[in-house]
């Protein structure tokens, strides 16, 4: 199994820094602040020293910030998987071909949800890595982190409603500013919004039949398993909806349009998952540390 050694970096301090993918990090983590249990909410507050509602969507894009430090260079490999496939005749991750000697997002979150339940280590570390379980859940759920083509579609140079992008940022970024209406503001009252409207979606709105098949094989015990289902699902489309064509066919192309409308939704439905399996996820974490924390169990999932 590929999992990072760093098992005990120092805590930094650094201001909180929104990037461009930051709106659909801050929403999915609004969306699980919807969803924990109390008991939850309250572990997580406590450990992240936040009781306000923003307790979570406050870190969801720490861990974005730290990857351009000297600290933090190591963890610049964490963010994805590079599915070695080939859009859009078939698209598949495979763990053990995919995931780099140096970790992936796979392992990181296998790894990071191994020391957020560790009772031995110090708080400011759980901590930590409780904000990096709370943005990889997130990454899993972004469909080119989940693929190789031209790093993740970085290389691939586009248009948006006439403005040149690379494709990663159009995925990362552009698709969900445009489906909200536009970035005009502050991108945690954006998220904010969003998050309700999509939690009222997921209750009792178009996502409400299907939310309960989003966690219905969610194993905790083994995050690998979990993580790559997630990274499959996502995965597909790649095929479907990133690359219908083909890599060299989108290359140059306005996609502010038709290609837009087909995406949208896929982004949407994304964020929703995220934010309901990341709450499932930190749910379980939240118990399973308190029965550890009692000495009911080992500190080994």
């Amino acid at each position: 199994m590929k999992l990072s050694n760093a098992l005990s970096i120092g805590l930094l301090t650094l201001p909180s820094v929104v990037a461009w993918g930051g709106l659909g990090h801050i929403t999915t983590a609004f969306i699980a602040s919807h969803f924990v249990s109390n008991t939850t909410q309250a572990h997580f507050q406590e450990l992240l020293r936040n009781d306000e509602p923003d307790y979570l969507a406050g870190v969801a894009t720490w861990a974005d910030s730290i990857r351009y430090t000297s600290w933090g260079r190591f963890t610049k490999n964490f963010h994805f998987i590079d599915a070695h496939d080939n859009p859009p005749e078939s698209c598949n991750v495979d763990f053990e071909r995919d995931c780099k000697e140096s970790g992936c997002v796979i392992s990181a979150l296998a790894n990071y949800t191994q020391q957020s339940l560790d009772t031995r280590i110090p708080e400011w570390q759980r901590a930590q890595a409780a904000k990096f379980v709370i943005h990889f859940v997130g990454d899993l759920h972004q469909p080119l982190h989940n693929e190789d083509v031209a790093l993740g579609g970085n290389r691939i140079h586009v248009l948006w409603d006439g403005r040149k992008y690379n494709l990663h940022h159009v995925w990362d970024s552009s698709i969900a500013e445009k489906w909200i209406g536009g970035r005009h503001g502050s991108p945690y009252l954006l998220a904010k919004k969003w998050a309700n409207q999509l939690t009222v979606e997921i209750a009792d709105g178009k996502f409400a039949e299907e939310k309960d098949a989003w966690v219905k094989d969610l194993e905790f015990e083994d995050p690998i398993a979990t993580a790559m289902a997630w990274s499959r699902e996502c995965n597909t489309y790649v095929c479907t909806h990133v690359f219908p064509e083909g890599p060299k066919a989108i290359v140059g192309q306005e996609l502010g349009g038709a290609y837009f409308e087909a995406a949208g939704p896929v982004i949407e439905k994304q964020v929703a998952r995220a934010g309901l399996r990341m709450a499932a996820w930190l749910d379980r974490i939240a118990a399973e540390y308190e029965k550890r924390s009692q000495g009911d169990v080992g500190d080994e999932l």
